[in-house]
Order: C-alpha cells, then structure tokens, then sequence
C-alpha cells in the first residue's frame, strides 16, 4: 500500500502528521504523494477539498481518508488524536470504500472555446456589479429566466456548504442528482422566478444561458475558476452529474444524518 499525507500545515496538522508518518514507517506502509492508493487529508473539509482537486486526475485509482483537527467536517472520519486506531485499521485495508457523486461544470465561451472543471461540492456563478440574468434550461427545455445576484449548484454531499447558507435543502448523500439555489433573486410584478431550490435527477442537467457575460465569477468548490479579468466572456454553463466519482476508505462509518445534527444543532440527544 502507498499513502500520500495531505496537510493544511497547521501546527496542529503539523504534529499529526509527524506522528503518523512515523507509524507508517513502522509498519512498512510506503509514503508516496505521487502516485498513491490513499491520501491522508489532515485538516478539515477545506483540506479535503483541496486535496481532492489535487489527485482529481487519479480519481480511479485513490481512496481518501480525512482526520479533522479542528472543527467537525462532513469528510472528516477521524480525529487528531486517533492516529494509531488509523494506521491499524490501514494495516487491516481490504480495499472497501465508499463513493459520493461529483458534478461535472463545463464553460462554453462566446469566442468558442471550452473548459471543463469537476466539482465534489458546488459550483457558483456570480456577477460583481449589477444584475445577472440567464435562462435556465432543465434537460433541454426552458424552465425560467433568472435574474439576481448568482445560482449555486451542489452535489448531496455539498448540500451542507454554501448551499444551505442561501437557503438550500440538505440532501440526504443516498440520493444523487443536483440542486440548483438562487442567490438574491429578483422576484417582483416584473420578474419572476420560482424562488426556491430545484433538485433534478442523476439523469437531467441543468443549463444556463447568459444574457450578461461581463463581470462574472464561477467557482468550483470555492476555487476559481473564471475570474473578473478573464478577457473570454461566458456564452452558457453546462452542469450534470460526472460520470467520475469520488472513493472514501471508509473503516467505520459515521452516520450522516448525526454529522447534521452535530454541525448545526448541537446534539439533543
């Protein structure tokens, strides 16, 4: 087995990471950030995210692994002080693992060129100044035009994230489609949209057709990914469910429904 150790360099971080390397090399487990089996995401969800955008090119081949040092993360399995119970059940792996879905973002410019970006959380498009408007097509057909700050689309398991900040429903992760949520929409005698969150199937896509290209911003999983001082403008953005996935070594399971209730309602039981 080779492990690749993905930190957030944290003094905290910094000193897990120290002593798991050195029960890893103990027990003869290779440490290899190249081109591992498991990646060891040693931080919070933020870490996780970014250590997944740093492998996405080997998707197939990787199982990730997240031990918290701060605060509770929905990719979090671990914590920081159960190093040991980690590098035992790593010695135990039979290679199980669990998959959560991806969304796939694709964005077609008025110029003709083309980029495509995967997201295990959300993807968000915003406009800076003024008002963006798009028409939103559902599987091909016209479903509103919209008019507002910006729509966020998330996957289930990024339905906890920034999703839920605008008012976005929590997916349970058993069920894979998307959710599409509305930024500060414009709702009046004027305009109109349907003004609450939409959630679409695994096999529908969702796409949007700019009719302001300027000033625009798009983020997947909070990493940009067209910026205020890109010269292309964007004609529409494509999004469904990838066709990748993402794996977790998963040795115990936490409940995701009790990561909820931890995360947001503090545990009443």
């Amino acid at each position: 087995m080779k492990v690749a150790i993905y930190s957030n360099q944290t003094n905290d971080s910094n000193k897990v990471t120290s002593r798991i390397k050195e029960l890893l090399v103990d027990t003869g487990i290779i440490i290899d950030d190249v081109a591992p089996d498991i990646v060891l995401s040693i931080g919070g969800d933020g870490t996780l995210l970014s250590a997944f955008h740093h492998y996405r090119d080997q998707l197939e081949h990787v199982r990730f692994v997240g031990i918290h040092t701060g605060h509770l993360g929905f990719y979090t399995d671990w914590r920081d002080f159960e190093a040991d119970k980690l590098v035992e059940s790593l010695k135990q792996d039979n290679g199980q693992r669990v998959s959560y879905p991806l969304v796939d973002v694709d964005i077609n410019y008025t110029d003709g060129t083309k980029e495509h970006f995967v997201a295990l959380n959300e993807s968000i498009i915003k406009k800076i100044e003024n008002t963006m408007v798009c028409d939103i097509y559902i599987k091909g057909q016209l479903f509103e035009r919209f008019r507002g700050d910006g729509l966020c689309v998330s996957t289930p398991t990024g339905s906890t994230g920034y999703n839920k900040s605008i008012g976005g429903a929590v997916i349970d992760p058993s069920l894979v489609g998307l959710q599409l949520s509305e930024i500060a929409s414009i709702n009046n005698r004027v305009f109109r949209t349907l003004g609450s969150p939409i959630i679409v199937g695994k096999d529908q896509y969702l796409d949007l057709e700019l009719r302001t290209e300027d000033r625009l911003i798009v983020s997947c999983d909070q990493l940009q990914a067209h910026g205020l001082n890109e010269k292309r403008s964007i004609a529409t953005m494509h999004y469904q469910i990838s066709m990748s996935k993402i794996y977790f070594a998963r040795y115990r399971h936490t409940n995701f429904w009790e990561r909820v209730d931890e995360a947001f309602i503090g545990g009443l039981k």
